[in-house]
């Protein structure tokens, strides 16, 4: 019998750990016996993907941002498709991304020998655009979900959908060695320690990074035994370390999921990009400032269509702000100064917000089952339904 082979896509960072975690759950819930191909990073390589190409041609976001790489994420999606086509594999598994990945499940739903098609991570209807549910269940076999009240969404445009929970209950975030991460860094017990996070992609960090640098400036004044550290990813991880070796405070740049999370455990306050990494940090227990900028027209066209009240996803499951967040206007470096350190010289701050950090893990689904075993039995549920139709 041929192993079955399994086609992941994975367009950034957040996306690429996701596939990971779910090659890992289908690897332990064949023994071993499957195959896989697609585009990831780092995270999937280690699970054993070649990537059909560097991960990081996708990882880019915006309305106006997004422009000048069109040819390029052209070019890449006529290579995937070509490639889905050739190997015919027994699933094709999108992840996230729904703008690139969307448009190759179009192209293989139109033609060539039928592929069970299963997306994880839903877009956020609930949020806006809520007629995209209907345009995805044409070419789609199972959605997977993350949040809990995803499915109705999907299901009532016909798109069999499962909430499978999310990744960051399993990610490990929780479980940093802070004591130990301050011992090899030379780090003293009793200085505070500040967690840089401006993000995963390149133009996140262009536009972050001289905001945290004057923040950073701003906040050494008041704590002058201040300490930096930035935990980063291979995509941008060389331009974070060239731009932050030019700063007045010294910044440790770390790599790797263990350094990350020894880094986070070790933080008093993390300053974050808006994304999957404030969740991670929310898991951790740490607590955090996050904070976002893009261009004024993409946020103006984002503000018409959303119905959202935050963009942090702590604070939009509580209702409440839990979580600081400046976001456009608001990402000034006074402004950011300013919250990080109310939450260094108030413990019953940082408290107060551990405290709703837990509340927001326990809703999704914090002491539950594994998401990446419920999602890896749902693809092979999913190939084994359609076994005969392929």
């Amino acid at each position: 019998m041929t192993t079955p082979l399994v086609f992941i896509i994975a367009g950034e960072p957040s996306g690429d750990m996701l596939g990971a975690r779910l090659m890992a759950g289908l690897k332990a819930e064949t023994g071993g016996r499957i195959r896989f191909a697609g585009v990831g990073g780092e995270a999937m390589a280690a699970e054993g993907l070649d990537s059909l190409f560097d991960m990081g041609d996708l990882a880019v976001m915006g309305f106006l941002e997004v422009l000048p790489r069109i040819p390029r994420i052209l070019r890449r999606e006529r290579e995937t498709v070509a490639e889905i086509r050739r190997l015919r594999p027994d699933a094709l598994v999108t992840i996230d991304s729904w703008g690139f990945t969307g448009r190759i499940n179009r192209a293989i739903r139109k033609g060539g020998p039928r592929t069970p098609q299963i997306h994880y991570v839903a877009p956020m209807v609930w949020a806006w655009r809520e007629q995209r549910a209907a345009r995805m269940a044409p070419v789609l076999d199972h959605l997977m979900t993350l949040l809990p009240f995803e499915p109705p969404y999907f299901e009532a445009v016909g798109l069999p959908t499962t909430h499978v929970g999310h990744p960051v209950i399993e990610s490990g975030a929780e479980r940093g060695r802070g004591a130990s991460f301050r011992e090899r860094n030379g780090i003293p017990e009793t200085a505070p320690l500040l967690c840089l996070l401006p993000g995963s992609r390149r133009g996140e960090i262009a536009r972050l990074l001289p905001r945290f640098e004057k923040a950073v400036s701003l906040l050494a004044a008041r704590h002058p035994s201040l300490e930096l550290v930035a935990p980063t990813v291979a995509t941008v991880a060389d331009r974070v370390a060239a731009a932050t070796s030019r700063w007045a405070v010294p910044v440790r740049v770390v790599r790797g999921q263990e350094d990350k999370y020894d880094a986070f455990a070790a933080a008093d306050v993390a300053l974050a990009a808006s994304g999957t990494v404030a969740l991670e940090l929310a898991m951790a227990g740490t607590p955090a400032v996050v904070t976002y900028r893009l261009s004024a027209l993409t946020v103006w066209m984002f503000r018409r269509m959303t119905r959202i009240r935050y963009v942090n996803l702590v604070n939009h499951m509580l209702d409440r702000l839990v979580v600081p967040e400046l976001l456009q206007e608001n990402c000034r470096a006074e402004l950011l100064a300013e919250e990080v350190a109310r939450l260094l010289d108030d413990p019953t701050a940082r408290e107060e917000q551990r405290i709703g950090l837990r509340e927001a893990m326990v809703a999704l689904g914090l002491g539950g089952p594994s998401p990446s075993t419920r999602a890896a039995r749902v693809v092979l549920s999913v190939m084994e339904q359609l076994k005969g139709t392929t």
